[in-house]
């Protein structure tokens, strides 16, 4: 029988839901163990409320957040803003489960397009994203900081037929 590491932890069920205030705390310090330079709580709070166009969701299982993703959109296109796992829990299939539960909310958005920048070197978020259907489309030169690093840029279409397996998953989740 394997054992998993101490550090590693391996999940219950879990659920996709829209992120709320009171999830802030949690993403917050998500956030901070993720990033060279995370949100400010105040940021995240904004994005929570859905100012400036904002839609968030988080992984939650047994009352624990593990996970949060979101984007802002603007007419028919999204712009992936972060996507962020607890260290904890990755290597699991959360990343994947909070991109799926941000793209349920697309089609009823009548978001069309969805873009993201992501480090060259996150090889395991560029897996993904091409795992969900996105594909890349240029690189922004010196885009983070704390390392230095090019940004790839990467952009999804979702079609019809994509649109209404996205509209009938999200009818299932209501």
């Amino acid at each position: 029988m394997r054992e998993e590491p101490m550090d590693v932890m391996t999940i219950r069920p879990m659920m996709i839901r829209l992120m709320t205030e009171a999830d802030v705390p949690a993403v917050y310090a998500i956030e901070t163990e993720s990033f060279s330079q995370p949100w400010a709580r105040e940021d995240l709070r904004a994005e929570a409320r859905g100012e400036n166009g904002a839609h968030y969701v988080v992984a939650v299982s047994e009352g624990k957040v593990l996970g949060y993703g979101g984007f802002r959109q603007v007419l028919d296109e999204a712009h992936i803003m972060n996507i962020a796992v607890a260290a904890r829990y990755r290597g699991q299939g959360i990343g994947r489960r909070l991109m799926e539960g941000l793209l349920s909310l697309c089609p009823s958005l009548g978001i069309l397009y969805i873009t993201l920048e992501v480090r060259r070197s996150n090889a395991a978020a560029l897996r993904l994203y091409e795992a969900v259907g996105f594909s890349a489309a240029g690189i922004r030169p010196g885009y983070y900081e704390k390392p230095r690093e090019d940004a790839v840029i990467m952009w999804k279409q979702l079609d019809e037929r994509e649109k209404k397996r996205e509209e009938a998953t999200n009818e299932d989740r209501v």
